[in-house]
């Protein structure tokens, strides 16, 4: 290379050397963007159509549960054996329409016949012992009047002998000696009056307490040989009230101890509901929450009247009597849906029940965009429910829609890409 030659510096290849930088340092500041302030959430695709997307909206929120509710009477009445015996006989089967007085059952018990016999002898010698005492009170009575009647009227005459004694003395016309004896005679009988009197009165207050007690004791003896015979008198089981015999215990010729379980009437004069309800709404249910059921057509109001306090297997029960009219055709046993009001009606948020709650516990939900290809997590807040809807009290307004389907399958995807065919 001479001195005129000049080396000439290839412009392509710093051309194509910038190009890459430019590239590599573009997708260095993409990259660096992206970690920094991209989209970290996860994202799970969805086919649209597995799913079931609602609308929120504002309408009335009607604060009610759905129940079951299992017919039953009014009363049930049960007869229990008020003493035991052997069935003797049975006159009334199982499902008869029974009157007050009705004879049900015959039960026999020898040693309660025995016993009655035993008391009753019993009594017959204390009768009798209080008729004797009465007759001798009586004779000794007359006894004393009768002495006390001779000695009035030997005291009469000593009162007038001894005072003629007292004018013959003075005179001298009998001796001091005849004086001094009709005196101490007539002291004598006033001192023998006196006794006989506290006698007659002594005598006639013992003869009293000693018949008021015998009469106390027949008195009782009386009442327990009632009680005994109102016992055998049961051993005829007879219908207490009038109804339908729905139960029949035992068998001819089983013997029943006392206070075992004999017979039952159900009361057919009016029905009643037994509802059984999820222990969640304890705190809410009182008297008088009234409900409504279907039947046969026509609509019938009901009423809480009775709450039973004790909890079972998660559930309490409550009976409801018909407010108004009764079903014509409704028999013991069926089973009616109840809508049982907890609260009044008023506005609010609302979102359709569905699948969602169970994996959320209503503490957040898949809400959609407006382009209707995201659904995205939101927390929220849910109120009371009813067999339809949830109510919302914050997180979501009326317009949105949200997926209330079930979420097993989603994971914890913060996003959902919705997939549409």
């Amino acid at each position: 290379m001479d001195g005129m030659d000049r080396k000439i510096e290839n412009k392509n290849f710093w051309k194509k050397k910038y190009t890459w930088f430019s590239v590599i340092s573009a997708l260095i500041l993409i990259t660096f963007y992206n970690i920094v302030f991209g989209d970290k959430s996860s994202k799970l695709n969805v086919e649209s159509e597995k799913i079931a997307i609602e609308p929120v909206k504002n309408d009335i929120f009607q604060d009610y549960i759905a129940v079951i509710g299992t017919v039953e009477p009014i009363q049930t009445i049960y007869i229990d054996a008020m003493e035991g015996g052997r069935v003797d006989a049975i006159i009334l089967d199982e499902g008869t329409m029974v009157k007050e007085g009705d004879l049900i059952m015959k039960l026999s018990n020898s040693n309660l016949l025995l016993d009655i016999l035993n008391r009753e002898a019993g009594l017959a010698e204390q009768e009798n012992l209080l008729r004797n005492n009465r007759l001798a009170m009586e004779q000794n009575k007359l006894n004393l009047e009768s002495q006390l009647l001779e000695l009035n009227f030997q005291l009469k005459k000593l009162e007038r002998n001894f005072k003629n004694n007292e004018i013959l003395v003075k005179d001298e016309l009998i001796s001091r000696e005849d004086f001094d004896q009709s005196k101490e005679l007539l002291e004598y009988s006033l001192k023998r009056r006196t006794l006989l009197l506290r006698t007659q009165k002594q005598d006639s207050s013992f003869r009293s307490v000693a018949i008021q007690q015998l009469e106390t004791s027949v008195g009782r003896m009386q009442e327990n040989i009632g009680l005994i015979k109102e016992k055998f008198g049961s051993l005829n089981v007879k219908a207490p009230v009038s109804g339908q015999l729905a139960i029949v215990m035992p068998e001819i010729g089983e013997s029943m101890a006392p206070g075992q379980r004999l017979a039952q009437i159900n009361v057919l004069d009016a029905y009643k509901l037994k509802v059984e309800i999820d222990e969640h709404y304890i705190a809410r249910v009182i008297k008088n929450l009234k409900g409504d059921f279907e039947f046969d057509n026509n609509n019938f109001d009901l009423k809480i009247t009775k709450i039973y306090p004790e909890v079972k297997n998660g559930r309490f029960s409550v009976d409801m009597e018909f407010a108004g009219k009764i079903p014509e055709q409704i028999r013991i046993g069926q089973t009616a849906r109840i809508r049982l009001e907890l609260g009044e009606s008023k506005q609010a948020v609302l979102i359709p029940k569905g699948g969602f709650y169970q994996s959320t516990g209503g503490q957040w939900i898949y809400v959609v965009d407006k382009s209707g290809k995201i659904a995205v997590k939101r927390n929220i807040h849910i109120g009371r429910q009813n067999p339809r809807y949830y109510e919302v009290i914050d997180g979501l307004e009326a317009g949105e829609n949200v997926i209330v389907s079930g979420y097993d399958t989603f994971g914890d995807a913060d996003k959902l890409i919705l997939k549409h065919e």
